[in-house]
């Protein structure tokens, strides 16, 4: 197995948590307070009103951001956030998928290998016992997996496996490198997600080998282990106790070898994605424009809409993973709304974040919100109020923000051809 030296990234370098949602983008941004418009919450959203009449056990964190065009349509942001703090940390479950498969791409583009593109079928081996190899894939029109693929699984239900396997094409040192070297300082991904495995096992990597239409290979990676041990830097523990194996262990669990995304990292990816051209070209992902666009197109597409792979719906309805604006009891979504989102949800934590357009009003808005419901306290013990307090929760924010963008007044309204373009094409 072959091993590798980069060097150590931490998580975290702070800023006053004040501007941690403003300090990152490097462009003329206003940022505000969201308490103005916690005043004005009506009866209409209660859960909005339990929540932050008594906020401290949910660990709220919003981060909601307005946009105006100019006259030559380019976006200027106005921020408002709440209770936002990089210090403090949540589990970011699945959202640090984005990063991943966006960073997959990246890695695609540098290879500069002729016939290699996201469509190219892509072997993943098994080097070591406990290792998986992934060589079919009947959800695929081919059959086979690819890199779009797995986006695609990624994107429409958070698929595990499919974000499991970019992770181990691309190793912790190049993860943490990249993300780092985009000014994403918060953030730090160091496992696979929804595997019982070491962290020695999460620092070795599976062969991969990429086979081209003729049945050639195209390009290799050997087995690989990560020498460098990534861990966050600052405190990373969470709960009052937490259940293992199935005993109680009363003490706070600790997440300090496990994923770290900030809430202002997560907003800055989704940003980063959406609006370009409002980061330096380092802090950029440095996509084609194919690639965007696919990316996009996946973040916004419903289950339903997708035939490869394809759904069912009972199980994975169009507000499977569409939590702000639409999380409860499986719903069909106005055909004029779009959310370009991910989510994550896990230990009690549920997070969503996103650009969200009403085609038909010319709305458009991101709003990034993490949420801790776990009433006891206690981790891996299933007693969460998911159901009970954080869907309806991000279904009440989600609603309030779009109804207050609905009726903002906007001296010029947004030029949305080139989203109509992105969701109008075919999957």
């Amino acid at each position: 197995m072959q091993k590798f030296r980069l060097y150590i990234i931490y998580a975290l370098l702070f800023v006053p948590a004040a501007l941690a949602d403003c300090f990152q983008l490097n462009i003329t941004s206003a940022c505000h307070n969201f308490s103005s418009l916690l005043n004005k919450v009506p009866d209409t959203y209660p859960m909005l009103q339990k929540v932050f009449a008594d906020p401290a056990p949910y660990k709220v964190q919003i981060i909601y951001t307005q946009i105006d065009r100019d006259t030559q349509n380019k976006p200027h942001l106005s921020y408002y956030q709440y209770n936002v703090d990089e210090n403090r940390y949540f589990y970011p479950a699945s959202s640090v998928k984005l990063p991943i498969a966006l960073l997959a791409l990246e890695w695609l583009n540098e290879q500069n290998v002729e016939q290699l593109t996201t469509e190219t079928t892509m072997f993943t081996d098994a080097a070591l016992p406990w290792q998986t190899a992934a060589h079919i894939d009947d959800t695929s029109a081919t059959k086979l997996p690819s890199m779009a693929h797995y986006i695609k699984k990624i994107l429409l239900v958070s698929d595990n496996d499919a974000s499991n396997r970019l992770y181990e094409l691309l190793g912790q040192e190049r993860i943490n490198a990249k993300l780092a070297e985009k000014g994403l300082t918060n953030s730090l991904i160091t496992h696979r997600l929804s595997t019982s495995l070491t962290e020695q096992q999460n620092r070795q990597y599976n062969p991969i080998r990429f086979i081209g239409l003729d049945n050639t290979l195209l390009l290799a990676l050997p087995a690989r282990e990560s020498v460098s041990v990534f861990r966050n830097k600052a405190e990373a523990t969470f709960g009052k106790g937490y259940i293992d194996n199935g005993n109680y262990i009363d003490q706070p669990m600790d997440f300090t070898a496990k994923n770290r995304q900030s809430l202002a990292n997560f907003d800055g990816v989704i940003k980063r994605l959406v609006f370009p051209e409002l980061f330096s070209k380092q802090q950029q992902f440095a996509l084609s424009s194919k690639d965007r666009e696919f990316v996009l197109r996946y973040m916004s597409m419903l289950p339903s809409e997708s035939d490869y792979p394809s759904y069912n719906t009972e199980q994975f309805p169009d507000n499977y993973s569409k939590f702000l604006m639409f999380a409860g009891e499986p719903k069909s979504l106005p055909a004029n709304i779009r959310i370009f989102n991910k989510t994550g949800w896990a230990y009690g934590h549920i997070v969503d974040g996103g650009y969200f357009v009403d085609i038909e009003n010319q709305v458009e808005f991101f709003l990034t919100a993490v949420i801790y419901t776990n009433k006891n306290d206690i981790l891996n013990d299933d007693q969460y109020e998911t159901k009970q307090v954080a869907y309806p929760f991000l279904n009440e924010l989600g609603n309030y923000i779009y109804q207050y963008e609905l009726n903002r007044a906007k001296p010029i309204r947004p030029d949305l051809t080139d989203i109509k373009k992105i969701i109008s094409k075919s999957p």
